[in-house]
């Protein structure tokens, strides 16, 4: 893609110079100039489509090196545990039992990976002060733990708690948030794998 951008850069220049030297080539020149433009307006959706699929994979693979630590720190059977505690909030969405496993998996594994998205779910889950306490405690303790796809704590607390804030009426707090999360993470998504500071309006 850069090789054929550039190739179209040269000619043009190329062309430009020699219309100069010869003025007859000026409207040859100009058609060749149009033809450019109209290359490069075609190309620029799949530019930045390429571009939004390398953020999503580098992403992607700093999750799988984050959740490679836990097997450092915990047994298999520990991992297994875990994954079968956050798994129940997946199933149970908002259920009193799928809170409760998280809540349990928050209690007994405070280092996991998997601990920072339970602490993220639960945010999601809650309401008012009870939302405010889990989403503060993943940015302080779990900014670094990853979703599968990409997702990363620290950015998405961040994003959930900015907003809300900003439901809450607390626009300056708001605009704090938004601004450290495009400020520390420039390049994080969300589940659909779209730049989180593309779908802010801070």
């Amino acid at each position: 893609m850069r090789k054929i951008v550039a190739a179209i850069v040269v000619a043009t220049v190329t062309c430009a110079s020699v219309a100069q030297a010869d003025p007859t080539l000026e409207t040859r020149v100009q058609k060749l100039e149009k033809e450019v433009a109209e290359l490069k307006a075609a190309l620029a959706p799949l530019v930045e489509k390429t571009k939004a699929e390398q953020v999503v994979a580098t992403q992607r693979s700093n999750a799988r090196a984050r959740m490679r630590k836990d097997s450092q720190l915990y047994t298999r059977d520990e991992l297994r545990e875990i994954e079968t505690l956050y798994q129940v909030a997946n199933r149970q969405w908002n259920s009193k039992e799928g809170k409760d496993s998280l809540k349990e998996l928050i209690k007994k594994y405070d280092k996991a990976n998997r601990t920072g998205c339970a602490l993220l779910y639960l945010g999601q889950m809650t309401k008012g002060e009870e939302r405010e306490k889990y989403l503060k405690q993943a940015i302080a303790d779990f900014s670094d733990c990853f979703y599968g796809d990409g997702v990363q704590v620290g950015a998405y607390a961040r994003y959930y708690l900015a907003y809300h804030y900003r439901e809450s009426g607390d626009d300056k707090k708001a605009a704090e948030l938004f601004e450290a999360m495009r400020t520390l993470y420039p390049s994080a998504i969300d589940h659909k794998g779209r730049r989180l500071a593309d779908l802010t309006d801070n």
